[in-house]
């Protein structure tokens, strides 16, 4: 059976193993234990609103959402940060499903919007945002400053 839910905190260990094959597609070094604990973290601080997908119990992959806020339009935007699907499940809606759980959240919490950003190379996240609903806002720079 497939279907998308919020994450619990028994998700843990399926939910890490997906987070670190995310991480590790970004090119950071697996390190499953430091992605459960940065997840229990998430989790247990409701810094973050976390969806699942599953078939038949296995976790098939995950988004996660930052909440942040736009002052111009006084209302809470949400920031869709980490969307995955574990490539053996690719192609089977998982990801449109997950996008539509985010979607309903944001509706559910009266926010103004979503907002993500991805990678001019990330061919299928290119084509599956824009059949989602979401727009290319290129008319801004976007910047970046690290403490590194």
């Amino acid at each position: 059976m497939k279907n998308t839910r919020k994450a619990v905190i028994s998700d843990l260990p399926q939910l890490a193993e997906l987070f670190d094959q995310y991480r590790v597609f970004y090119h950071k070094e697996s390190d499953i234990s430091a992605a459960k604990n940065f997840l229990r973290e998430r989790l247990d601080n409701k810094d973050s609103e976390i969806f699942v997908s599953e078939e038949n119990r296995i976790l098939t992959g995950f988004v996660q959402l930052y909440p942040i806020f736009s002052s111009t339009r006084m209302q809470r935007y949400w920031l869709l940060n980490d969307l995955y699907v574990n490539p053996n499940h690719r192609g089977k809606g998982y990801s449109k499903k997950l996008v539509e759980e985010s979607k309903e959240l944001c509706r559910f919490s009266k926010a103004c919007g979503i907002l993500l950003e991805t990678g001019k190379g990330n061919d299928i996240g290119n084509q599956l945002y824009p059949s989602c609903g979401f727009k290319l806002y290129d008319s801004v720079n976007f910047y970046e400053w690290n403490n590194s």
